[in-house]
């Protein structure tokens, strides 16, 4: 070992340039320029491989720095040797250079799939694109379930003020229905002359209220359609008549007081009719209009063909009925009411303020939701 580290017998490499000063400097600078770069590089590659630690294959980035590294100690042993024959200590670097360089070749070689399938620049950005536009879609997505949780959240809010009013509403609205019951039962009795006369009006009076008030439990707002109201009112005299009955008028939403008072006109002048209109002449023929001009709301009940002895009888008739019809539901409603007998005919006019009688327009997505929950709650739906 000592042998081969002795250059005591070797001579200068400078001898085989001559010494020519020129041939000696190139030989020694461009040594030295390999040197400093191939020290360079390695302290690039190694700093580089320090910060970022996901680099792939970073041991592979180490081998080709040590490879580098000992090229340049080789030429720096170059210099050296132009003036000391350390030739021996030249030629283990060398040894030490080609085992790193060849461990170097081989272990690149095995990683050559592994690195071919390293994705290019161009697929990186594609798949940066292609996540970014991800990263927006589910942005995108994120933003619109947030509109929705807010919109349900404003829906339930909407639906738990509406379910409190509609609460204290069921509440009156059962004060008021016992208290028009009651009146209903009181006036009917005072009329009366039998106990089945009484409970003939009664009854009928308070089935046109139960009417009523089906109708508007089967609506998803607190209002009742005035259409279903006339065709519930009259289905037994359009049943029994057929065509002789004519129902026609705008689609209408209207009040619940409001409804409930138009029942009561409609059970009354259909039992009117029965009795001395369409059910006393083959020939008498009812049309039933509404509608709303100008701010007001126009109700019209016409009978024709009448005789006049019918018609006399039925204006006779001044009992709980007629007060019904001519000052209670248009003192009801803020209106007024006429009826008017001339040449067979019988017209019965009730008009009163639109607003009194027409539910207004709003936004009934809270009552809506608030009725469908009162109707899964207790199974009404």
């Amino acid at each position: 070992m000592e042998h081969s580290m002795d250059y005591g017998g070797y001579m200068p490499h400078g001898m085989c340039l001559l010494w020519e000063p020129w041939l000696v400097l190139l030989w020694a600078g461009s040594d030295l320029l390999i040197f400093l770069s191939y020290t360079a590089i390695p302290i690039a590659l190694l700093r580089v491989l320090r910060q970022r630690t996901e680099v792939p294959h970073g041991g592979l980035v180490t081998l080709f720095a040590s490879f580098i590294l000992l090229c340049g100690l080789t030429h720096l042993l170059g210099i050296v040797t132009l003036w000391f024959p350390i030739y021996p200590w030249t030629g283990w670097v060398k040894l030490a250079t080609g085992l790193v360089s060849m461990t170097t070749a081989v272990v690149l070689f095995r990683l050559i799939p592994d690195i071919i399938r390293l994705p290019s620049p161009a697929a990186l950005a594609a798949a940066n694109r292609q996540l970014g536009e991800e990263v927006a879609a589910h942005k995108a997505t994120l933003a619109s379930l947030d509109r929705q949780v807010q919109e349900r959240t404003r829906e339930l809010e909407k639906a738990t003020a509406a379910l409190a009013v509609q609460a204290r509403e069921a509440v009156h609205r059962s004060g008021n229905l016992l208290a028009v019951v009651h009146s209903l039962a009181t006036q009917s009795a005072r009329g009366a002359e039998s106990i089945q006369a009484f409970l003939e009006a009664f009854l009928g009076r308070v089935r046109a209220l139960a009417d009523t008030t089906r109708s508007i439990a089967r609506s998803d707002r607190s209002s009742a359609d005035l259409t279903e109201i006339a065709d519930t009112g009259l289905a037994i005299l359009k049943s029994t008549y057929g065509e002789r009955v004519g129902i026609s008028g705008p689609s209408l939403r209207i009040d619940p007081v409001a409804a409930q008072q138009i029942s009561l006109a409609l059970y009354e002048l259909a039992t009117n009719t029965q009795k001395y209109g369409l059910g006393a002449s083959d020939y008498a023929a009812l049309e039933v209009t509404w509608d709303v001009r100008d701010g007001l709301f126009e109700f019209i009940w016409r009978e024709s063909g009448l005789k006049l002895s019918q018609a006399h009888d039925s204006q006779a008739d001044e009992g709980f009925g007629t007060k019904l019809l001519m000052r209670i539901v248009p003192q009801m409603l803020g209106g007024q009411a006429e009826r008017r007998l001339a040449d067979g005919e019988m017209t019965y006019r009730l008009s009163a303020p639109a607003p009194a009688v027409v539910a207004p327009d709003g936004d009934e997505a809270g009552n809506r939701l608030a009725a469908r929950i009162i109707d899964t709650s207790f199974g009404l739906d």
